[in-house]
C-alpha cells in the first residue's frame, strides 16, 4: 500500500484547507485510512480516521467541530477538509492506512506510512 498525502500550504488563522491522501497498491479488503500530525518538539497526534468499508469515523478533541474526513472510494482518496485553522494545528500532517474494520486514532494500529505535507497557519 502506498499513500501520498497532499495539499498542505500556508494560510491565515480563521482559513480553511483540504488534504488529500490517494491510496494506491493492493489495499486489504479492509482498511481505514487516519490522518496523524507532528508539530516541531511535540508527539505526534491522531486526528481523525476514516474507515474504506463502512465509513465510520473518528476525531480527537482537536479536530472536533472543525475537521471532517470523507472518503471517495472510486478513487481511493481520503479528504481531510480543516475549517477555522488556528496557529496550533501548524504541523506536518501524514496519511496513514491501518487493515481491517473499526477506527483507530492510536499510531499503533498502522501499517503503512505516507509522507508528510506542511501545513503552516499564520496570523
Amino acid at each position: 500500500v502506498q499513500l501520498q498525502a497532499s495539499g498542505g500550504g500556508l494560510v491565515q488563522t480563521g482559513g480553511s484547507l483540504r488534504l488529500s491522501c490517494t491510496v494506491s497498491g493492493r489495499t486489504p479488503g479492509y482498511y481505514g485510512i487516519g490522518w496523524f500530525r507532528q508539530a516541531p518538539g511535540k508527539e505526534r497526534e491522531g486526528i481523525s480516521c476514516i474507515n474504506f468499508g463502512d465509513g465510520s469515523t473518528d476525531y480527537s478533541d482537536s479536530a472536533k467541530g472543525r475537521f471532517t474526513i470523507s472518503r471517495d472510494n472510486a478513487n481511493n482518496i481520503v479528504y481531510l477538509r480543516m475549517s477555522s485553522l488556528e496557529s496550533e494545528d501548524t504541523a506536518v500532517y501524514y496519511c496513514a492506512a491501518y487493515k481491517g474494520a473499526g477506527v483507530f486514532l492510536a499510531a499503533v494500529y498502522y501499517d503503512y506510512w505516507g509522507q508528510g505535507t506542511q501545513v503552516t497557519v499564520s496570523s
